[in-house]
């Protein structure tokens, strides 16, 4: 496939030039002049996507891709620096179908490759063509947005902002496993909409509670395949770049390590920040924020320790936990390399291997203590209801 139709290049010489350092990030990011790309010499690639028209309260946030890179490539590059290019903007369709193709395309072209698509939009809605791009890989998928509401709208076939989950989860066919959103903030949710997701089976931490312990957010953020972060989950003290920040929100350290936890998972093959509007930044806040939680994502992912259980377990530490109820033992495995846990929860016999990759569960050693303690994880029976 030549992906080359679809971008518009951006121009090098903008961001490195003579008195550019020597360690600065823009040195050591490969900016795209229309080859064909090689996956094994390439971990990510950064696309901007200058479409804001799924986000109709955020108008202009289709302009926020060059003001991010504006930032990102004025800091140092990480001690680590993963092959990173620079692929250019999708520009806008006739169409949103355009633009959500366009997008599709380019970034089933890059995960097929191995190559790690990171999103700069334009509008959270952007994330159902990121969806359907796992469509062609026929792997079912672990969802994990990041943001201060639920964007199911109120129209079952919403692709904007306000309900592109809904086209996600009913989509058909349906290769959606897990849902997860880290940071919701009660008062702006429907309590029927928490509903529904607890009869789904699905993953909810409250902005409070992550708050409080952040380690809970890294279990969910190390089981993810894609993840969508919406920048109006920053509060607008330290992100005013976006119509619908509120008073209440993550603080910029909380984002930036969101993403490094995001970045270290040997599981992710996509991330997206979107919903960044220049025309309501204040002195390009939420722009220099948006740059160092890139590079934090940048970071995490050259800090990969390839340690996610396959096939041989030998190398693990394993724990048998028994329980009252004798129908279920429960089984744990520790990384000798990491000291990071997981939790093995039994594949149905007899069923088709569709959601085979799914049955070994990133967890906390909290929730490994709250088995010993005969206390059966709310993870691992959400898992194992979707299983059977």
């Amino acid at each position: 496939m030549d992906i080359s139709v679809f971008l518009q290049l951006v121009d090098a010489e903008r961001w490195v030039n003579d008195e550019t350092p020597k360690s600065s990030l823009a040195r050591h990011i490969r900016f795209y002049e229309g080859q064909e790309l090689i996956g094994e010499e390439l971990k990510m690639a950064i696309i901007g996507v200058n479409d804001g028209r799924q986000s109709p309260d955020n108008e202009g946030c289709a302009n926020g891709p060059d003001k991010i890179r504006e930032e990102l490539y004025r800091l140092f590059k990480p001690d680590e620096m993963p092959a990173t290019m620079d692929l250019g903007n999708i520009q806008q369709g006739n169409e949103i179908s355009d633009t959500l193709y366009a997008l599709n395309q380019v970034c089933q072209y890059l995960m097929k490759k191995n190559i790690i698509p990171v999103i700069l939009g334009g509008g959270q809605g952007l994330t159902y063509a990121n969806y359907l791009a796992y469509e062609s890989m026929e792997q079912t998928v672990n969802l994990v947005t990041i943001d201060s509401h639920l964007n199911f709208g109120s129209s079952p076939n919403s692709i904007d902002s306000r309900g592109y989950l809904n086209s996600i989860v009913l989509h058909k066919p349906n290769f959606l496993f897990n849902y997860s959103n880290i940071g919701h903030q009660r008062y702006l949710v429907d309590p029927e909409i928490l509903d529904l997701l607890g009869k789904m089976y699905f993953d909810t931490a409250r902005l409070g509670e992550v708050q409080a312990t952040p380690q809970i957010a890294e279990p969910i953020l190390r089981n993810a395949d894609m993840v969508s972060f919406d920048i109006s989950a920053i509060r607008k003290s330290e992100a005013p770049g976006n119509y619908a920040a509120g008073p209440n929100g993550f603080y910029g350290d909380e984002a930036a390590q969101l993403c490094r936890y995001a970045g270290m998972s040997d599981k992710l093959t996509s991330f997206g920040i979107y919903e960044y509007n220049p025309l309501c930044d204040r002195d390009s806040q939420t722009s220099q924020l948006i740059a160092q939680m890139i590079w934090c994502f940048i970071e995490g992912v050259s800090h990969r320790k390839g340690d996610y259980p396959k096939g041989d377990y030998s190398e693990y530490q394993r724990y048998i936990v028994g329980t009252a109820a004798e129908s279920h033992e429960l089984v744990f495995y520790k990384s000798p390399k990491t000291d990071r846990w997981w939790m093995d929860v039994p594949y149905p016999a007899g069923q088709n291997s569709r959601f085979e990759r799914h049955h070994l569960v990133p967890c906390t050693y909290e929730e490994y203590l709250q088995a010993a303690n005969d206390e059966m994880p709310d993870r691992w029976w959400r898992t194992y209801q979707k299983l059977v």
